[in-house]
């Protein structure tokens, strides 16, 4: 069936509203009613859209993810030096946590467990396509001598510290996303200079 321009604003801002409630009451604790409410509409008329509450939650991480894959390219192919390139990928995730996208983002890598392992499936193959371009970044800063762990680990541990930050930093302190970039990737590489770790050590953030 072909959605109307309407419906399919309808559908965008119950992905938007669901994005906002379930980071802020988490998947399990918000209703299909509180979402209804949130855009302004009747609860059935939610089932217009989607078939069902998963459903809701599978679109929210698709969009999500299919612009976090365009952003990180776009970072990836920004870059000159595979050090550049690095910098522009801690950069970019730090910034989809944190700034428009972080709703979407928090909810990627907090609320996988709540999906079927048939959507799982489905949502796979995007993620591996994320995690693809921080893989070729990690391994050609390896071959270039700029990074000594194994790729695979390293963008392990890097995935737990950036998305941690969420419980931690805030951008409006006195460390700036670019400075905390610029330390991850010193840690990362170990080149981190005692300057940087004194911003760190004596930041309120």
């Amino acid at each position: 069936m072909t959605r109307t321009p309407r419906q399919d604003d309808r559908r965008d801002r119950l992905i938007e509203a669901a994005a906002r409630l379930f980071r802020k009451q988490g998947y399990e604790r918000t209703s299909v009613r509180q979402l209804a409410e949130a855009v302004g509409i009747l609860s059935g008329s939610v089932f217009h859209h989607f078939d069902s509450k998963e459903d809701i939650l599978l679109a929210v991480m698709s969009t999500t993810i299919t612009t976090m894959i365009e952003r990180l390219r776009e970072a990836a192919g920004s870059a000159s030096t595979t050090r550049g390139r690095l910098l522009a990928l801690i950069q970019t995730e730090l910034d989809l946590l944190h700034g428009n996208t972080r709703d979407g983002v928090s909810i990627i890598f907090f609320q996988w467990n709540s999906l079927s392992n048939a959507n799982q499936k489905e949502l796979l193959a995007m993620r591996e396509e994320y995690e693809r371009i921080w893989l070729d970044a990690l391994q050609a800063a390896r071959d270039g001598g700029a990074l000594n762990a194994e790729p695979f680990i390293a963008r392990r541990l890097l995935t737990g510290a950036n998305g941690w930050t969420i419980y931690w930093y805030h951008r409006d302190g006195a460390l700036s996303l670019d400075e905390l970039a610029g330390t991850i990737l010193g840690m990362l590489t170990g080149s981190l200079s005692r300057g940087q770790a004194e911003v760190i050590r004596g930041s309120e953030v």
